[in-house]
This record gives C-alpha cells, structure tokens and sequence, in this order.
C-alpha cells in the first residue's frame, strides 16, 4: 500500500537530529517496513501528479494556521478537494484543521489559549477500526481549534478544552484528530522547553511537562490508523 506523507512544517532544529521530521515520527508510529511511504513537502508546494499516485495521504502537524494566507495551504486545501473520494485520508492537529478547512468547517485561533501537554478525550463514537471507545490520552500542543464541523464529518473525540478533538468522515474514507499519537513523550517535553520564555510562561511550561510522567495511548491510536488504513 503506498501511502503519502504530506509535510506541513517541521520540528525545531535541534529537535530533528534526536528525533526526526515529522514524516519520520509517522513512520516510527505506524512502522517503517508497514507501507510503501512517499513523502511530499507540501509546505514547499511538492504534490504527487494526481490524488491517485498514492492509496492514502497523512497530513501532518505545522506552526502555520489554515487560514494563513501563504500560498501553500491554498494549495494544500485544493490538493485535499481533489483528494476527496480517491485516496484516504488522515489529518493530525494542522493536518485535522486544514481537512475540516478544506471541507467546509470552520477553524480560528481560539480564545482559551494553547493546549500543552498530555490531554484526556471522551470517544463519542466506536468505529470498526477501534479496539475500544474508552478515553485515550494523548500530547497536544495547539491554539487554533476547529470549531464548526464540516457536513459529512461526525465527532469522535472531544474534550471540553477540544470539544471537535476527533472527526470521522461519513461521505468519504477519511479521519482526523487534533493531538498527536505520532509525538514521542521526550519530544513533546523537548517541544515545551524550546518554546519556554517565547510562547509559554515557565509555570505553564512544568504543568505541561509534568502530564507526561502518566502513561499515553499513542501506540493504541496508532493501531487505529493502521486499520483504518488497512481496511
């Protein structure tokens, strides 16, 4: 199954020798020997020839807002229209919001501020590629929050600091979620500090980094994209 990976941004710097690029965290997650992964950075505005080059595209998480107005994310928006129906498709945080973007929903820089850390999200839904609608837990580091759903998407994950966490798609193969299974916890706490001082007071910085001495759900979430893929 070939599978494109589409970039939209990237981890800091220093971060990417010990951890990777985000394609590379996708990978890691969901095993590098799973698929046949193409990568296209997006963000420099590389796209496959046609939606069908490829069975299913990820879209990854990025620093940018989906309303922007960079040139890119038109194109990442049209890209994911014309996807619509051709290939599956699956959207984690940029990548849930530029989908609910692209599709007809809504998503703003929201007032309650930045969600950091681990966070805990009710399963509204229990979907075939689910093992189970019990909470999952999961990093989260995001401002911009969708907050009208596109038609055609029902909510699968919600929280009341995210309350459209988790979107499944009803008129097409396609899901999304806010968080990221795909953050490992050292890099998530890496992420923190590197933005220490410039996005986040030192207080909110510990809180966040103290959520993750408790267990995630990364590895089960992943297990829920690899079937829905597989599927």
């Amino acid at each position: 199954m070939r599978v494109g990976i589409l970039k939209t941004g990237r981890p800091p710097r220093p971060a990417i020798e010990q951890f990777g690029t985000y394609p590379e965290m996708f990978m890691e997650l969901l095993g590098r020997d799973a698929y046949d992964w193409r990568v296209f950075a997006a963000d420099e505005g590389e796209y496959p020839t046609a939606p069908e080059d490829c069975d299913a595209y990820i879209v990854t998480g990025s620093s940018s807002g989906v309303y922007d107005p960079d040139p890119w994310i038109g194109q990442l928006l049209d890209f994911l229209r014309a996807a619509k129906g051709r290939a599956k498709l699956v959207g984690v945080c940029f990548g849930h919001q530029a989908m609910a973007q692209a599709f007809g929903g809504q998503v703003i820089k929201s007032p309650k501020g930045w969600a950091i850390g681990a966070h805990e999200y009710d399963l509204l839904s229990h979907e075939p590629w689910m093992d189970a609608a019990s909470p999952i837990r999961l990093p989260a580091s995001h401002q911009d929050q969708v907050v009208v759903k596109p038609p055609g998407a029902d909510i699968m994950a919600a929280s009341a600091f995210t309350p459209f966490a988790g979107l499944v798609y009803r008129d097409q193969p396609a899901i999304s979620i806010q968080p990221h299974p795909e953050f490992q916890p050292a890099y998530a706490k890496a992420l923190i500090e590197a933005r220490r001082g410039k996005v986040y007071a030192d207080l909110e910085a510990d809180r966040g980094i103290a959520t993750y001495d408790l267990p995630d759900d990364r590895h089960r979430v992943g297990g829920w994209i690899r079937a829905f893929l597989d599927g």
